[in-house]
């Protein structure tokens, strides 16, 4: 206090006193917070670059919870492609056990031997008809018509090609083919009976039969028209109705590979950001890979309602298999994508912590106290207060030397 005078030496020793309690203060909260910055006061320059290393690290720290949700939802889009992969195969050995059992099919099977390049045994302007049901294609022989129809090949291309019986856009009713032996084949892939007619030129004399194209299995009855009926082979039916069962699995499963609202196999897309400043990330698209986006839907052929999706011919559950393979191939495909992207993701949150990590030592390194050195600070400073202590009593012992001379 002002009004109080106190002895240059007191006044020296108090003054030792106080600074000695102001540093054992600033060491016990070192020690207590385990900090030797504890706010701008300690350290201006240390606090602030502390400060912002820590800002930093936990803005990588909200993107690494980001990017590990980012994780999750491709492991979730990974484990529905191996289901999927698992259901294709399944299918796969559906068809294959299907194409075991005996075709079944409306047909008429040539039984002359013929080259794809071999020219019609019939001749010009003579016309073949097929029909299927009510409907009825007919495929005129002419060489130099529009397409041409002049040799085997050119017949079986015309018939599998754009006309009533197969329309496009449309499953296909009628197929057409030559054998592994040569046969010409012509098949009711829709279901139902086949019959297979010839006209001869109107204005010609020529006598031709089916039996010049199918061989004497047309038979000399069946010159003008043969019809071949159909009977259900009901283990392939059986197996064409497991195949559809699998199909809605697989539709079923895509709804279920999604995580946190994003379904990567339904469509969704994906951004994961690497740094607090937005600038890095990456974009994971994603597919469709239901049964319609996978190119399963529909496998087999049209025809009325009892008797679509039956695998009653050979060519029919080919043309499923060579599908499922594809299929098969663009699920592959896609889980490498999968697959790379997820290492990416992986990569960068380790990469991200590390650099948390990196942050927080910087941050530690400038404001973090050494306890070892403030304890032994502590106890230098108790030492030193104990002997202030015992120098202000000396220096009040000097004072009170005064009061002798009134003795």
């Amino acid at each position: 206090m002002a009004d109080i005078a106190l002895s240059k030496g007191v006044r020296q020793n108090l003054l030792a006193m106080q600074n000695t309690v102001d540093l054992m203060g600033r060491t016990q909260n070192r020690l207590a917070t385990g900090k030797k910055v504890n706010s701008a006061l300690d350290n201006p320059t240390s606090y602030f670059v502390a400060a912002g290393l820590e800002n930093r690290a936990n803005d990588l720290s909200r993107i690494l919870d980001s990017m590990g949700l980012g994780i999750k939802t491709l492991e979730a889009a990974d484990n529905g492609v191996k289901g999927i992969k698992r259901l294709i195969e399944t299918a796969q050995g559906t068809a294959r056990q299907a194409l075991q059992a005996a075709s079944s099919t409306a047909e008429m099977r040539s039984s002359l031997t013929l080259q794809a390049a071999d020219a019609i045994p019939l001749e010009t302007d003579d016309a073949v008809t097929v029909k299927i049901g009510a409907t009825t294609a007919t495929f005129t022989i002419d060489p130099a018509g529009t397409p041409p129809i002049g040799t085997v090949q050119e017949l079986v291309d015309a018939i599998n090609g754009a006309n009533a019986l197969n329309v496009a856009g449309s499953p296909p009713l009628v197929h057409a083919s030559l054998d592994e032996t040569g046969k010409l084949v012509i098949e009711n892939v829709a279901g139902g009976d086949l019959t297979v007619g010839l006209t001869n030129d109107a204005g010609g004399a020529e006598t031709n039969t089916l039996a010049d194209l199918f061989g004497s299995g047309a038979g000399p009855t069946e010159a003008a028209t043969a019809t071949r009926t159909a009977t259900v082979n009901t283990i392939r039916k059986s197996l064409a109705q497991q195949f559809e069962g699998l199909k809605a699995q697989i539709d079923q499963l895509i709804k279920d590979s999604g995580f946190n609202g994003v379904n990567l196999l339904n469509g969704d897309n994906l951004k994961v950001i690497f740094n607090e400043n937005n600038t890095t990330s990456i974009n994971i698209e994603g597919v469709i890979f239901d049964s319609q986006g996978l190119g399963l839907s529909p496998l087999t052929d049209g025809g009325s309602a009892d008797t679509i999706n039956q695998w009653q011919s050979d060519w029919e559950i080919t043309q499923s298999l060579d599908k499922l393979d594809d299929a098969l191939n663009l699920v592959r495909s896609q889980a490498s994508n999968f697959g790379s992207n997820l290492i990416v993701l992986q990569t960068r949150q380790d990469f991200t912590k590390q650099a948390i990590a990196t942050l927080n030592g910087g941050s530690d390194l400038l404001t973090l106290a050494d306890t070892s050195e403030e304890g032994a600070n502590l106890l230098a400073l108790q030492t030193r207060q104990q002997l202030s202590t015992q120098a202000l009593s000396l220096s009040a012992q000097t004072d009170q030397a005064v009061l002798r001379l009134f003795g």
